[in-house]
């Protein structure tokens, strides 16, 4: 009995008897009948192949004609860790073909002419610039705890969200589209404002409107202000849902008087934020969120070029055991095709798939539309910018100049010192600030009494973003980052994880144990913040009464100083028959052979004057500056 009975295949003889195979019939040892019409293609020109939807390792080797051990050290590379009898999808398959050199296509699409997949693909779209359209919103759903934001999403798209979550939390950061009216709307599913503020923190600005999920049986919770808040720093319009409404203790209308105590005016109670009733369970209400979304989206009008190349953000990134590195992406502007090539922070690759929120694959992807990619390198991090590049030549290089010119995050520190330093020199007009404090009592006065400063210091704008009780955390480190504000704690201690995370992201944790003193050092920031006024002084004149040299770099002239003193690197006016004829620079200046820094009047000196190709005799020279007012 056949000990390769049972699934193995039996060993064919190689051809001719010999050891190794003949030369030109494929790699030594290789069965007999590996090659067939499509390896003998790769193997007299470019090395294609057509691979199915699913194959194992083994399989894989054998289409490739490649040794098993090849495509596992593939794998591994990928950060997969695989045996010859494990099935790879396509994905993962198409990525190992194609960094063994392969040109890939699916099983059955690749058509009579096998030469053909070879060619290259050309983005020709790269660059293109068209006319701005009209694209789908962009929403986010926020709230406190248990109010309902998953339910409410999961009733929106009519999926099941809730019930594969443990505890009914989001364990992921999720992107989907429903359809009302014939309009889509793009619906980010982040897990509260903490991932909304840290995307943010990373640059990304993905959200066009916020809905902020309030239940009517427990009203505004403090999570439900910072969600507010978190929106109104990022300066993203939101509509209030009250959850819930179907409870026999609901109280929408107590709701909205909280709203009211916290800042927040509804529709109806003398403000413009648009509240809707709801019950997510009971399906009530959902068509009017719908509509008050594309109300909103009729005042922001959210566009994109759908022509240009395409550019978004990550959503969420993970590592697949078969189809290594997915990413969820939000494609914001121009239009994504499988086969580009997209650079994502300090990685990249090219997308050989494509799938839409329902699984389903796509060749194309335009503005606000949410997509699964695979085929980068490397996982990138949830929040960063991608954007398309014309070729593997030019993302290579972007990668290589992003890995060497990592900036340092302290470079980008708004700290108080600086600004009392005037290093912002009137370019930053507004004061950002974070506010924690040890007693709710303590958060109110401060709070009023820094409101009350920003409108005494005229020309600057002091923002409090938020303010809560506790001591400083990492949410409120990627607020800071995200608005560039800095954190001002008043009684309360950072803990030290948090310290080494804001002095890492360039953020300043001021501490306070005065009020007085806290007032007095932002007043004086405020006011260094107030762009100075300067007026312009003339320092002397000196007379022209030879010239020594003239060419188009500079002039030599002797003057004779008339009034006031002449500088050394001062700016000029060449002054003629009372025109001003040349405004240049003092680039030398002389006394007989000495070099001098300045001429006072009543002396002789030798000039040289930069740009100056003409002067003349009699010309007057104005030496000239600006000082502060």
């Amino acid at each position: 009995m056949s000990r390769f009975r049972g699934g193995g295949a039996r060993p064919r003889p190689r051809p001719g008897g010999s050891r190794g195979g003949r030369p030109g019939r494929g790699r030594p040892g290789a069965p007999s009948g590996a090659f067939g019409p499509r390896d003998a293609a790769v193997a007299s020109g470019p090395k294609v192949a057509a691979l199915p939807p699913t194959i194992s390792v083994m399989g894989l080797a054998t289409a490739l004609n490649v040794p098993p051990a090849q495509v596992i050290k593939a794998l591994l590379q990928k950060g997969v860790s695989s045996t010859i009898n494990n099935l790879l999808e396509y994905d993962a398959s198409s990525a190992i073909a194609e960094a063994l050199g392969f040109t890939v296509s699916p099983e059955g699409e690749a058509g009579p002419d096998l030469l053909a997949a070879a060619k290259p693909v050309l983005t020709d779209h790269f660059g293109a610039e068209g006319e701005l359209v009209s694209r789908p919103p962009v929403v986010t759903i926020m709230g406190h705890v248990d109010h309902g934001k998953t339910s409410l999403l999961d009733a929106l798209r009519e999926t099941r969200v809730a019930e594969g979550e443990a505890g009914g939390i989001t364990q992921h950061i999720g992107a989907y589209q429903v359809e009302k009216d014939g309009r889509l709307i793009t619906f980010i599913d982040t897990p509260g404002h903490a991932a909304f503020t840290a995307m943010r923190a990373r640059g990304a600005r993905v959200t066009d409107i916020a809905i902020i999920v309030v239940a009517a049986d427990d009203g505004v919770m403090p999570q439900t202000i910072e969600s507010i808040q978190h929106a109104r720093a990022a300066q993203v319009p939101f509509i209030i849902a009250i959850n819930k409404i179907d409870r026999p203790n609901a109280r929408p209308d107590r709701v909205r008087q909280m709203l009211a105590d916290n800042g927040v005016l509804v529709a109806g109670w003398g403000g413009e934020v648009e509240a809707v009733e709801v019950s997510a369970l009971q399906r009530l209400g959902l068509e009017d969120v719908l509509e008050m979304i594309l109300l909103v989206t009729d005042v922001t009008e959210p566009t994109a070029d759908p022509e240009a190349s395409a550019s978004g953000t990550v959503i969420e990134a993970r590592v697949d055991r078969s189809r290594g590195s997915v990413s969820t992406i939000l494609v914001q502007n121009g239009t994504l095709r499988v086969g580009d090539w997209v650079l994502v922070g300090k990685t990249g690759g090219r997308v050989r798939a494509m799938t839409d929120y329902r699984g389903q694959r796509l060749k194309v992807a335009g503005p606000s539309t949410p997509a699964e990619i695979t085929g980068l390198d490397e996982v990138p991090v949830a929040g960063e910018r991608f954007v398309v590049m014309p070729d593997e030549a030019s993302l290579r290089a972007a990668l290589k100049e992003r890995r060497d010119a990592e900036p340092d995050p302290k470079d980008r520190r708004l700290s108080l010192d600086e600004i009392l330093a005037g290093i912002s020199l009137g370019e930053v007009k507004e004061l950002n600030i974070i506010l924690k404090a040890d007693v709710q009592g303590s958060v109110e006065a401060i709070r009023g009494a820094l409101e009350k400063l920003g409108q005494s210091v005229q020309g600057t704008t002091l923002r409090v973003l938020y303010d809560a009780v506790g001591a400083p955390t990492d949410t409120d480190v990627n607020l800071a980052v995200a608005s560039k504000a800095i954190i001002v704690a008043f009684n309360v201690r950072a803990p030290s994880n948090v310290v080494t995370f804001a002095d890492g992201q360039g953020v300043e944790i001021r501490n306070y144990q005065i009020i007085y003193n806290l007032l007095d050092e932002l007043e004086t920031a405020l006011r260094g913040l107030i762009e100075p006024t300067f007026r312009e002084v003339v320092y002397g004149h000196g007379e022209v009464r030879a010239v020594f040299r003239s060419g188009r770099g500079e002039s030599i002239v002797g003057a004779h100083v008339r009034d006031g003193v002449i500088r050394r690197g001062g700016n000029a006016r060449v002054v003629r028959g009372g025109e001003v004829v040349y405004t240049t620079r003092i680039s030398s200046l002389r006394r007989f052979k000495e070099d001098v820094r300045e001429v006072a009047a009543g002396y002789e000196c030798g000039l040289g004057l930069e740009n100056c190709p003409d002067p003349r005799v009699g010309d007057v020279v104005e030496i000239f500056g600006r000082e502060r007012a």
